[in-house]
Order: structure tokens, then sequence, then C-alpha cells
């Protein structure tokens, strides 16, 4: 085999001019994963309404709570949250952080609520059974008072 020939006219083949690389262009659209748009809040509202207000496991043990007070309830828990993990220490570019933030802060408020609002559930209600507590009879070891 021969090797290529060089010529005058001709530059080495590492000294030919290289066609100028450009830089990728940025998306048209930059994607951002905080904030939540309006679409993804009123959505969250949502399912927090129908969490609040339906039978499921939470509302087994704490009550559901009327359509319109869960609405209410489910606005403010989620305004709340969403103020909460905007003033979080992570930054704009930890979406992903503030994102669990207002999961988190979602959560605990929606506990909080139904917590606060909790009304003692009968034991068939709830599965559990309540074995009855036997009276106690005044014993000898067990002082009594007399006026």
């Amino acid at each position: 085999m021969s090797e290529p020939q060089i010529t005058a006219s001709s530059p080495p083949p590492e000294a030919e001019p290289k066609e100028p690389t450009e830089s990728p262009k940025p998306f048209g659209t930059k994607f951002s994963i905080w904030p939540p748009t309006q679409r993804t809040r009123d959505a969250v509202i949502s399912r927090l309404i129908e969490t609040l207000s339906t039978p499921s496991i939470l509302s087994k043990r704490y009550g559901t709570i009327p359509p319109d007070e869960a609405a209410a309830a489910a606005r403010l828990i989620e305004e709340e949250a969403y103020l909460a993990a905007g003033v979080s220490p992570a930054t704009e570019d930890d979406g992903i952080e503030i994102l669990q933030v207002y999961s988190k802060e979602i959560s605990r408020r929606m506990l909080e609520t139904v917590k606060g609002r909790a009304i003692p559930v009968a034991p068939a209600e709830n599965g559990e059974s309540e074995a009855p507590t036997p009276p106690v009879a005044p014993s000898e070891e067990t002082p009594t008072f007399e006026n």
C-alpha cells in the first residue's frame, strides 16, 4: 500500500479546515417541574376533595367531610402547601426537591385537617372490636371516700 501523496496545493489532512461546530440549540420551550401549572394545582385540589369527602382508608379512621367543607379545606391545604414549598430552601433548579416539599406539606396538612375534625367512629364501622370493660367492684385495696 502506498501512502497518500501530499502536494503543495493541498493542505495536510490534519490541517484541513473543519466546519464550525454549532452549539446545540435550546428547545423552544423550557420544561420546568416547579412551579406547577394552575391546571395541575386544580387537579390536586380535585383529588383532595375526593379523598376528603368519599369513603377511603382515611375516612374509615377519621370519617368523611361533606363535599362543600372538603372543597374549602382542599383549597386551603393546597394553597398553604404551595406557599410553604415556595419559601423552602431548595432553589427553582431543584424542582424535584420543591415538589417533594409540596407533596409532603399537602399530606401533612390533609392529615391535620381530618384529625382535627375526627368524629369517633363506632367499632362496627371501623372494623375494630371493642371488648366490654368489666365494672370495677370496690375491694379492700381500693379506698372509698365517704362524705
